[in-house]
């Protein structure tokens, strides 16, 4: 009667403890796939099969559901939902499985594939505070690095004989080992031969010199919903450059980017305007008139305006980007103090004071109030 294989405990196979956070399990995982990858170790069934381990030890504990199930009932608490059944999986596969956690360095499994990830490209688009009130069609123009018309993107001139490149195999790409021993790196590079393109030819192609791609312009229209805010991004998919296989393109990244308004500042949805009046304006009343997004709107200040009071006119604001409701605008008045006075002036604010009563203005009241009862307390 044949022996049942006990699992390794998951922890063990990383090399963790029980309490490791996410990070330190992902950080355990990437070095010992590194260290056990089969192409590091050439013929070493025990690499490939602690490789599997490893792959499968970092699903379980990736995944917060699987980890407490693990961690309460071991491998039986798992009950058929680790999912892949990595024993049965080529090394490769695997890699490809977790390939988001290598970093650039291994954005490509180590048999050396092209990438058929497209590049991504990224513009800006500059508006105004006008142009935020309302949807906006823009016109962008910009130049992306394309498969070459005459030669489709193989590089070689039409017509001429395209072999596989001998020096990577038809991958492009060949690798190099840093350092020593258990130290050693792998690093995989373009192949310097045939630049990454994978073949060779004997006549390269007159107009993209034998690279496969050449500069091209490109316009395209995008719509920009009202209320959008200063940094935001509008991706344009398949708008970016494409990828070696020609599989797919990347995006275009549209940076949004609202110019200062000389007399609004934005805060959300809202607008505020500082408004400059005399204390003599802000004594008896006035009519002013103030910019907004639409044009001119009259404000009303009453007599006995303070400094810093607010006036708020309804509607006046942004659209939110969602609800489309506006915003308002508030206007704040600043009262100004004159630096300079002329003798007539100055002899009328005497006259002024003299008949101020600071004993029943409200504020000058508080204040005199509070004061009392501050020096009272010091003794």
């Amino acid at each position: 009667m044949p022996v049942a294989t006990q699992k390794a405990d998951y922890y063990e196979v990383l090399g963790v403890a029980k309490e490791a956070s996410p990070e330190e399990i992902k950080r355990a995982y990437r070095q010992a796939a590194m260290k056990h990858h089969p192409d590091r170790n050439k013929g070493d069934a025990d690499a490939e099969r602690k490789f599997k381990e490893a792959a499968e030890a970092y699903e379980v504990l990736s995944d917060p559901e699987k980890r407490g199930r693990y961690d309460r009932y071991g491998h039986a608490g798992l009950g058929g939902v680790a999912g892949h059944d990595f024993s049965h999986m080529r090394p490769d596969d695997i890699f490809s499985v977790f390939g988001d956690i290598f970093g650039d360095i291994f954005e490509m499994p180590f048999g050396g594939r092209r990438s058929d990830r497209g590049v991504d490209l990224q513009t800006e688009i500059v508006l105004s505070l006008a142009d935020v009130a309302k949807e906006t069609e823009r016109s962008i123009e910009f130049t992306r690095s394309d498969f070459c018309d005459r030669c489709g993107g193989k590089g070689a001139e039409p017509g001429t004989k395209v072999d596989s490149c001998k020096t990577c195999g038809g991958y492009g790409q060949v690798e190099r080992t840093s350092g020593m021993g258990f130290f050693s790196t792998r690093i995989v590079t373009v192949c310097p031969d045939c630049r990454g393109q994978g073949s060779r030819f004997s006549k390269a192609c007159k107009d993209c010199k034998g690279s496969g791609r050449t500069p091209k312009r490109r316009v395209v229209s995008i719509k920009v919903p009202a209320g959008v805010q200063d940094g935001q991004v509008i991706r344009l998919r398949g708008e970016g450059e494409p990828a070696d296989t020609g599989s797919t393109r990347g995006d275009l990244h549209c940076y949004i980017r609202v110019e200062q308004h000389p007399f609004l500042q934005r805060h959300g949805n809202d607008l505020l305007c500082d408004v400059p009046i005399s204390f003599t304006q802000a004594a008896l009343g006035t009519k002013l008139e103030v910019p907004t997004l639409d044009g001119r709107e009259e404000v009303t200040i009453p007599a006995g305006t303070q400094h810093g009071e607010m006036f708020r006119l309804s509607g006046k604001g942004l659209p939110d980007m969602r609800s489309r409701k506006p915003g308002h605008q508030v206007v704040r008045v600043l009262i100004e103090i004159p630096q300079r006075l002329n003798s007539h002036q100055q002899e009328l604010l005497r006259q002024f004071a003299k008949t101020e009563d600071r004993n029943v203005m409200p504020e000058s009241r508080g204040f005199i109030d509070k004061l009392k009862d501050f020096w009272s307390h010091l003794g």
